[in-house]
């Protein structure tokens, strides 16, 4: 049985589990509090999530005062498994730049969605629990990359998957809310056992799930034994980030409200994949099969992201695609050693602001059109709601890759990585990377113009009448920050030296040259967003956006249909494991009942069968003793006969 055992590093770093606390203890009274906290309850949250950011902010400014090879102060707060034989667990926390950078991110964007949430959730009669399960998500999520071990980084993981759940059912009155929370909690433990078998082998191999035991045991390890770990945490990565083929749950996530989608959906919990292959570095790094699958499942969900993205007519949908996309650069970037890693971190952090920004925006002009998503249904936004535009242009040729802004140094920096290698590898990744990079820019611009550009596809008059308008200053400041943040943290991180500031982390950073000159590489990329931003203005703002979508070819088609990623999943697992269940309760139901029950209904008909020989007539009983006299003398003369 564990014991507290309170080991806390010095300064800020040491008090880094208030930061996990403090949202935790919140999430706890806004459920508890009732009807008494429902018109205040809320600041409550918006003030637990702010907390976490000071403390984390705390830490990271001491953390940053160190020399880089003494950036990692452990503290442990519990013994959770003792000593047992040479196995043991330590709860607590690891501050270190992976750590303290995540914390960073999901604080001052959490707290930023939490503002805009007191005004998108006025009026909805559960705000207080609204927020409590945000509180929720964000003490899991800094328990998740705080943690210390594996098993302690599972405890998040799975506060993550739950917070999910709640929070994409919210609305669970309607059916298809709820099927869409149960898709999502049930693929995701899909993952989890890929997590368990991953831990339950470095038990047996290392006798240890802590970071510093696995990393230092791993160099030494097998070949065989590194890569077993490595694809089954690449399995834990794929249902937590969406990564195919563990992808079809984030498309239906977008039935929670958008602040949802903004912070769990796009800027933090799916991005828990990425986050654990870089702090498996040390793993990847002895099985490079393991970091080639990596890179390869990142390529093809990048691809399936964009294709997907591309035929959506339903804004937080083509939102949905895009993050998987963009998620599928940044796993391709990690399985690339730790140059790739670094960026990865890199784009991790970039796409947080920009997409969550594009997310809130999405919930303004929903807000504006009586909660419409349909994008065909729209169209000439922007002279309606001028800062919601301003803002959402900022995310938008931010992730497009605009020369100069955020985009343009984290995701171009991991299309040169692409480029790097022997063979024929560099040019396979690269060239795909490119043109997925010019397929962003044509359906984040189809996305751009059919909202706010072209003609008015909506009236203002009758019953479904749209009177558009700006939200409240409550939703629109944080919208505005993050806009900032899109545009000028790319250029902020490149230049003040934040590769170095992982550097402890990843590993040394050695810079391999691409098998194209940069300028080369930057310029192709520039000329397919050129290309992508083209198409679209041709198709969705030079001409009108028809009503109804046209029936398209067939894999325009197929990717409104998701690429029939749930079809194949009800055909392959869905419909073959209910008949195995079926089958199952047939033969328990028949088959084992049956023969017991067979066994009880059999014991009083042979007793009745047995009664009716007892008639009570004596004769009766002298036939019954000469039929066993004559059978006694037919086995004895068989027998001598036989002998």
């Amino acid at each position: 049985m564990g014991e507290p055992i309170v080991q806390l590093a010095p300064g800020a770093a040491g008090m880094i589990w208030l930061a996990v606390a403090i949202p935790l203890l919140s999430c706890a009274f806004l459920l508890l509090a009732g009807k008494f906290a429902d018109n205040w309850g809320h600041w409550v949250g918006v003030a637990a999530s702010a907390s976490a950011f000071a403390i984390g902010l705390a830490a990271t400014v001491q953390l940053a005062g160190l020399p880089a090879a003494e950036r990692a102060l452990e503290s442990t707060l519990y013994d959770l498994v003792p000593q047992l034989g040479e196995f043991s667990v330590r709860f607590g926390t690891l501050v270190d730049p992976l750590s303290m950078t995540f914390v960073l991110l999901v604080t001052f964007v959490g707290t930023l969605i939490h503002i805009y949430s007191v005004s998108y959730m006025a009026h909805d009669p559960a705000r207080r629990r609204f927020f409590a399960y945000l509180n929720l998500f964000v003490a899991a999520m800094l328990l998740l990359v705080l943690g210390n071990s594996y098993l302690t980084l599972f405890f998040g993981w799975e506060g993550v998957g739950l917070a999910s759940y709640l929070l994409i059912s919210f609305w669970n009155q309607v059916p298809a809310n709820a099927t869409a929370g149960k898709k999502a909690f049930i693929m995701n433990r899909v993952g989890d056992l890929g997590m368990l078998i991953a831990m339950m082998a470095m038990v047996s191999a290392f006798g240890s799930v802590q970071f510093t035991a696995v990393n230092d045991a791993v160099a030494t390890a097998s070949s065989g034994t590194a890569t077993f770990i490595g694809f089954f945490l690449l399995l834990a990565a794929c249902g937590k980030s969406a990564q195919f083929p563990l992808q079809a749950w984030l498309g239906d996530a977008m039935a929670g409200p958008t602040p949802v989608s903004a912070l769990i959906h796009a800027a933090t919990m799916v991005t828990a994949g990425v986050y654990l292959m870089v702090r498996s570095g040390a793993i990847y790094a002895v099985a490079p099969a393991a970091a080639l699958a990596v890179a390869i499942i990142g390529l093809i969900t990048l691809v399936f992201g964009a294709v997907v993205g591309a035929a959506k007519d339903d804004m937080k949908k083509v939102l949905a695609a895009s993050t998987m996309s963009q998620i599928g650069y940044m796993m391709l970037a990690a399985g690339l050693g730790p140059v790739g890693a670094a960026f990865a971190i890199f784009h991790l952090v970039t796409h947080g602001f920009f997409k969550a920004n594009l997310f809130l925006g999405s919930g303004a002009v929903m807000h504006a059109m009586n909660d419409e998503v349909n994008m065909r249904g729209f169209g000439g936004l922007a002279k309606h709601m001028k800062i919601t535009f301003g803002t959402f242009v900022c995310g938008y040729l931010a992730i497009i890759g605009f020369p100069f802004l955020s985009g343009f140094f984290s995701k171009d920096k991991i299309i040169e990585a692409a480029f790097t290698g022997d063979g024929v590898q560099p040019w396979i990744f690269g060239i795909i990377t490119v043109l997925v990079a010019g397929l962003t820019a044509f359906y984040m611009s189809r996305l751009t113009f059919m909202i706010f550009l072209g003609n008015e596809r909506w009236s203002s008059t009758g019953e479904d009448a749209k009177h558009p308008h700006d939200p409240s200053p409550l939703m629109w400041v944080p919208m505005a920050i993050l806009a900032v943040g899109s545009l000028g943290l790319g250029a902020l991180l490149n230049y003040t030296g934040f590769m170095g500031w992982l550097e402890p982390v990843v590993g040394e950073l050695v810079h391999e040259n691409p098998v194209l000159p940069v300028p080369v590489i930057t310029a192709i990329t520039l000329v397919m967003m050129a290309i992508g931003v083209l198409v679209a203005w041709k198709m969705y703002a030079a001409t009108e956006v028809p009503a109804l979508a046209p029936e398209g070819s067939p894999l325009v088609r197929a990717a409104r249909q998701d690429l029939y990623q749930d079809v194949f999943n009800e055909n392959v697992f869905m419909r073959p494991g209910m008949a195995l269940v079926a089958a199952t309760d047939f033969a328990d139901r028949k088959g084992v009942d049956g023969a017991i029950e067979g066994v009880a209904r059999g014991g009083p008909a042979l007793g009745r069968l047995v009664g009716k020989t007892q008639t009570g007539y004596a004769r009766n009983y002298a036939s019954y003793m000469t039929i066993g006299v004559v059978i006694a003398l037919i086995a004895a003369v068989a027998t001598a006969l036989w002998s």
